[in-house]
């Protein structure tokens, strides 16, 4: 009995003083959770991005089923859904949100201001209310931005170029999924067509009647289209593409994949290099660090692609000058 009770004492000590590094270990295995709400639909292009996030995490040690779990959801553009998964996703109280496009990280900042938040693909985070300045974003959020409003001034001066006789040029958005409404893009769009003497148009579209009318308007060798970055053009990416093969118009895409999938030409921001950047934000978040000390990173990466069948179709020669700077031509 002696024996059995000195054997009991030496294995109750034994499993104490374990206690601590099986603590320790179970802390280390604990899983985090990382909830993301994106713009766009449930689409190839938004695996691709998700896809390149999650292997930025796996590179630093965050692996799905072991030590992290990320919940996803897909709003397509869809104002209502925004909101509906964003009190969703804040109810799982997740460690770390990561918000895509202006009008979701609006949805969010709404449903939290204390879960951390890494947003992408937001123009003015700081006109948004997201930050309270660019170096000390001060709350519970930050992230990295995409295309300056100025960059109409650029589209215009690649639609001169390529179509030198036009006069003018129209800029499509839906202001209930664009930045700002819209708005942060008119004023440099207007000044800059009066700089190179085009006439703007404004069109603003809201469903796939409005997208055929507002293009309608525009067949003729004088006319031109920049589609800006929004969730509803990227969702309706495929009408404005072949309404505008169908009417001659030269249009510019704010996103290589247009480009891809049938459209002239498309200059912006590397999507993908975002969301891998991302993933660097949000596993320092992980480790400890907090939004508020973590500055908004700009764009670093732009992409000029230029479709030459399409531009064949449409009976337009590209200049040498953009032919040289493209990062990719599709034959």
């Amino acid at each position: 009995m002696a024996s059995d009770r000195r054997k009991f004492i030496t294995l109750a000590g034994t499993a104490l003083a374990s206690w601590p590094s099986l603590a320790r270990a179970q802390a280390t295995r604990r899983v985090r959770t990382i909830a993301v709400l994106m713009g766009l639909a449930d689409d190839d292009e938004a695996k691709r991005r998700l896809t390149v996030f999650e292997e930025g995490l796996a590179s630093k040690g965050w692996i799905i089923g072991q030590n992290l779990r990320i919940v996803d959801r897909y709003s397509g553009g869809d104002p209502k859904l925004m909101h509906k998964f964003a009190m969703e996703l804040v109810a799982l109280h997740p460690d770390v949100i990561v918000g895509h496009s202006t009008p979701v990280v609006t949805a969010l900042m709404q449903a939290t201001k204390t879960i951390p938040i890494v947003f992408v693909s937001v123009t003015d985070p700081v006109s948004g209310g997201f930050v309270k300045n660019i170096a000390h974003p001060g709350g519970n959020a930050t992230g990295f931005t995409i295309l300056q409003a100025t960059i109409t001034g650029k589209y215009l001066s690649m639609l001169q170029e390529i179509e030198p006789d036009i006069s003018r040029v129209a800029i499509v958005y839906n202001p209930q999924t664009a930045p700002g409404a819209g708005t942060l893009f008119l004023k440099p769009f207007i000044e800059a067509a009066k700089e190179f003497k085009i006439k703007p148009i404004v069109a603003q579209v809201h469903n796939k009647d409005e997208i055929r009318d507002a293009m309608s308007t525009l067949a003729g060798a004088d006319s031109g289209l920049i589609v800006m970055p929004d969730n509803f053009t990227t969702l309706h990416r495929q009408q404005f593409i072949s309404l505008a093969a169908k009417l001659k118009i030269p249009a510019i895409y704010p996103y290589k994949y247009f480009a891809e999938e049938g459209g002239l030409l498309a200059y912006g921001v590397d999507a993908l290099d975002l969301f891998r950047r991302a993933s660097d934000y949000v596993s320092r978040i992980l480790s400890g660090a907090v939004p508020a000390t973590l500055p908004v990173q700009a764009p670093t990466k732009f992409e000029l692609v230029i479709n030459l069948k399409t531009a064949k179709n449409l009976g337009i020669d590209i200049p040498r000058t953009l032919l040289a700077a493209a990062d990719a031509l599709i034959e």
